[in-house]
């Protein structure tokens, strides 16, 4: 039991980063996804002019990681006077994975570089899948969300906030990397009429539209993960105004930077974040009325965030381009969010306890 006691209160009273600190982080890190959105933008529209790995789009990249993964390390070095083992002890909250997640990246980037060097530069859906991506990406997110891990031990509101909901949201733009196809935002699928084909003899028969649907359907459902998981890990902690909307704009950010801002994408993306800033304001209000202990908080947040977002989405389709998918389907669409919404917000709440 001692030796119990004793290793919770090191726990306990393990440093945390000021303030200050995790700001610097999150500016490293902005550095660090802007270059990932340029180089982005670069393998979709410029890949013509660009030769090999060493490109101006790359050296933003990893300027931002260099400045990132540097300032990390150096944290825990400045308080080699009170931790002599540093490399082991020296961490504040959140940043020995932080630590972890810059050796990754070098893993992943190094690999990279040998990649393009020798294979090419990825084209089309390759840079999706390629491995080394996946590795760099993996470590980014890990290395970037120090500052969210610090606010989460602290759970402090302000700028230590700020810098937790920036990070966070720079994960999940990170993690576009990975799906940047399957994101709702650039579905035209709901645009497009569908009823269905009848065979010669009276069956339903598959159709180039039936399979459009079918996509679009998962778009809106990956769509709904990518945003509601991260939206919920937050307001488990607290909630936090603009949470959700800062989610949707990063991921409308990235993906309007790739793409170059086309219609009838961005009228979607404002009836997105209009969406999110009302399901925002609701959850802080149902906190104030409720009490962050009120029964079903957590589902009634992931259902409610999920409906709204799909539903801002689809009227700003409708109002750009037209909404031509059948009630059941539209409606449909909103209610398999609202349940997969809530079906998350399950999954993140504390078991009930059996009495």
């Amino acid at each position: 039991m001692s030796a119990i006691t004793a290793g919770a209160g090191a726990v306990a009273t393990r440093e945390r980063a000021s303030v200050g600190e995790d700001l610097v982080t999150m500016l490293c890190s902005t550095v660090m996804i802007s270059g990932l959105a340029i180089d982005g933008w670069a393998h979709k529209n410029v890949l013509d002019t660009l030769e090999g790995f060493f490109t101006p789009y790359h050296a933003v990249l990893y300027l931002g990681y260099g400045l990132t993964a540097a300032w990390t390390f150096r944290l825990a070095y400045r308080r080699r006077d009170r931790f002599p083992q540093w490399w082991r002890d020296g961490w504040p909250e959140g940043y020995r994975l932080g630590a972890i997640g810059a050796l990754i990246f070098f893993v992943g980037g190094f690999g990279d570089m040998i990649w393009h060097q020798t294979i090419g530069i990825e084209i089309g859906l390759l840079p999706s899948f390629s491995p080394t991506h996946v590795v760099a990406t993996l470590g980014g997110i890990i290395m970037g969300t120090s500052p969210l891990r610090s606010w989460w031990s602290t759970g402090e509101g302000g700028w230590r906030a700020v810098a937790g909901v920036a990070t966070m949201t720079y994960a999940v733009m990170g993690a576009l990397v990975l799906l940047n196809y399957g994101a709702s935002i650039m579905t035209v699928a709901p645009a497009h009429p569908y009823e269905p084909a009848l065979g010669d003899y009276g069956g339903i028969i598959d159709t180039p539209d039936e399979f459009l649907v079918v996509q679009g359907v998962f778009s809106y459902l990956i769509t709904t993960l990518l945003l509601t998981v991260p939206l919920l890990m937050m307001h488990r902690r607290r909630a936090t105004m603009f949470a959700g909307t800062a989610l949707v704009l990063g991921v409308s950010i990235r993906l309007m930077v790739i793409n170059e801002f086309p219609q009838p994408h961005l009228t979607v993306v404002v009836g997105a974040l209009c969406a999110a800033v009302l399901a925002d304001a609701l959850l802080v209000r149902l906190d104030t009325v409720r009490g962050p202990g009120a029964p079903l908080r957590l589902p009634v947040a992931g259902a409610l965030y999920a409906a709204l977002v799909c539903a801002g989405q689809l009227a700003g389709l409708h109002l750009a381009a037209g909404l031509r998918w059948p009630p059941e389907m539209w409606a449909g669409t909103v209610v398999l969010t609202i349940l997969l919404g809530g079906l998350l917000g399950g999954l993140a709440a504390r078991p009930l306890e059996y009495r």
